[in-house]
């Protein structure tokens, strides 16, 4: 089926956003799409499409191109600029096309929902209650703030800086280069970091159903399934992901009227309104609610994804900021409704059969073993789907820095000559996702998850103030409250929620930092030279 040029420029954006253009067998970057559909824009080809496997071209207006036009095509796997000999006059008349603006408020909305998930406060209710006595739901409220004010940053940044490289991006334009190295290397960490997780978590849901099954085993199985399909060129479809979390939405939805009537039917309809989960004065402590925070904070980690649709949206300007702080805000309070109604089924943090997977037990509680069983499958096919995807985009990511001489290129610059696929880069990581997972720690990975990620989000809170208050645009009145405050404390509630993570997350944070500060000083003589640059739309 041939479209025309406007046609495809909208479908193309418009999948884009969706994460549909995955080919099975082939390793594509990610930002390549986005990258060529912005490249049109300076360029005076005429845009077509061509067939990958027949090497073979169409002209806008359907026609296909002889094979000696269509050698001369400027290929991007799947859009091409036509710069032949005989269209060169006519694409210089021609005037230039632009990439349409398809994402409303809404697309923006509902992709971020799907990138953060709802499903994200199941993995921390267990030991946020713990670690907070009792408050996990104070844990969610006290993270959305951070999260909204940050939100805010975000999308003023990206209003000005539509990037890939996100906090990378607007902490290396807005402060230092330098700095903006630091937070990809943050990110790098996190990118790292995510597959571990979920095999880990994944590990340890599956466990609950099989519990004769050895843990080391189980990983086994998770590590090494998911680096075979990897390396395999076996991709997960947008479409599986977007009916998974349709499903996975429905059994959230089943558990909060479930848990209405496990209340109501065994206490009463008062019991569905307490101060207990916001509040108990026999076991309120701030203190160890802020450090639970710092791993509940892992509830909102994926918002920041909207900020790299800024070219494809309505009014970038406003719905980008809206889109980031709508989708914290819903987060926070879907979230909450989850975390109240599970506190209040199960109000004593202390019986928790199982900490890490203490949702769980509230879901056998309140729905039987159909909602228990319910939630295990999709929980443990949801990590299965980010683990495949957390480890793409941590191979792809290797791939860029070494394609790039950031990383030594013979290793991991390697692409499969059959697959075509990061073979060494997966192999890599699945390795020590593997290693990593028999500590079971998976609440020292979720702090470390929250050790790169707020230290990007202090860093763009810091960036939106230098921009804005310091360095204002001209023509533009700069704002003390917009400019200032609303960074400010951004800022400030981030580096309280930072300065709560434990010890060891924050000595391997720093070992981390200290390797890539080093690597940095030497790349660039001693910081004299401008850093090498990661490239994170390959992500």
């Amino acid at each position: 089926m041939l479209w025309s040029a406007a046609a495809h420029c909208r479908f193309a954006s418009r999948e884009l956003a969706r994460g549909l253009f995955n080919r099975p067998h082939e390793f594509q970057p990610a930002g390549w799409l986005k990258r060529e559909l912005r490249t049109r824009r300076h360029a005076g080809g005429r845009i077509g499409i061509f067939q990958t496997s027949q090497q073979a071209g169409w002209s806008e207006s359907g026609s296909k191109l002889p094979h000696s036009k269509a050698s001369q095509v400027t290929s991007c796997k799947g859009v091409f600029l036509d710069n032949s000999q005989g269209n060169r006059s006519a694409n210089a008349a021609a005037p230039v096309p632009h990439l349409r603006r398809v994402l409303s408020l809404t697309d923006l909305i509902l992709y971020g929902i799907v990138a953060v998930t709802p499903s994200a406060p199941v993995t921390v209710f267990g030991l946020s209650s713990v670690q907070s006595r009792g408050h996990a739901l104070d844990t969610i409220l006290f993270a959305m703030v951070a999260m909204v004010l940050t939100a805010v940053s975000y999308g003023r940044m990206a209003a000005l800086y539509p990037s890939a490289g996100s906090a990378y991006t607007y902490v290396g334009r807005a402060l230092n280069p330098h700095l903006g190295f630091m937070a990809g290397w943050a990110m790098l960490l996190d990118y790292l970091i995510i597959p571990l997780f979920c095999v880990v978590y994944g590990s340890l849901i599956v466990q609950r159903m099989i519990p004769q099954v050895p843990y080391v085993v189980i990983t086994a199985c998770f590590a090494g399934g998911m680096t075979y399909l990897n390396v395999r060129g076996i991709r997960a479809t947008a479409r599986a992901n977007q009916v998974l979390m349709t499903l996975m939405g429905a059994v959230l939805v089943g558990f909060i009227g479930l848990a209405v009537r496990y209340l109501v039917f065994h206490q009463g309809w008062g019991s569905l309104f307490s101060a207990m989960p916001f509040y108990n004065p026999r076991e309120f402590d701030m203190r160890e609610v802020l450090h639970a925070t710092s791993f509940a904070a892992l509830t909102y980690i994926g918002f920041d994804s909207i900020t790299t649709l800024a070219e494809d949206a309505h009014n970038p300007k406003r719905n980008i900021l809206l889109a980031t702080v709508l989708v914290c805000l819903f987060t926070g309070i879907f979230g909450g409704l989850l975390i109240y109604l599970a506190q209040l089924a199960w109000p004593d943090f202390r019986t928790f059969p199982d900490v890490a997977t203490a949702f769980m037990d509230v879901t056998r509680r309140v729905g039987g073993t159909w909602l228990f069983e319910a939630t295990v499958l999709l929980l443990t096919i949801a990590n299965i789907g980010a683990g495949l995807t957390g480890q793409v985009g941590a191979a792809r990511l290797l791939f860029g820095m070494g394609r790039d001489n950031v990383l030594p290129k013979r290793f991991f610059a390697y692409l499969d000559p059959k697959r075509n696929t990061p073979t060494f880069n997966l192999l890599l990581i699945g390795i020590l996702t593997f290693a990593g997972s028999l500590g079971k720690r998976y609440d020292l990975i979720g702090e470390l998850l929250n050790f790169g990620a707020f230290l990007g989000f202090m860093g763009v809170n810091a960036a939106t103030i230098r921009q804005f208050y310091f360095r204002p645009q001209v023509g533009r009145q700069k704002s003390f409250w917009k400019d200032f405050l609303v960074p400010g404390l951004g800022f400030a509630i981030c580096l309280i929620i930072w300065l709560g993570l434990g010890r060891l997350a924050k000595i391997v944070g720093c070992i981390w930092f200290a390797v890539g500060l080093t690597y940095s000083a030497i790349r660039t003589r001693g910081f004299r030279l401008e850093p090498v640059m990661i490239d994170l739309s390959e992500t």
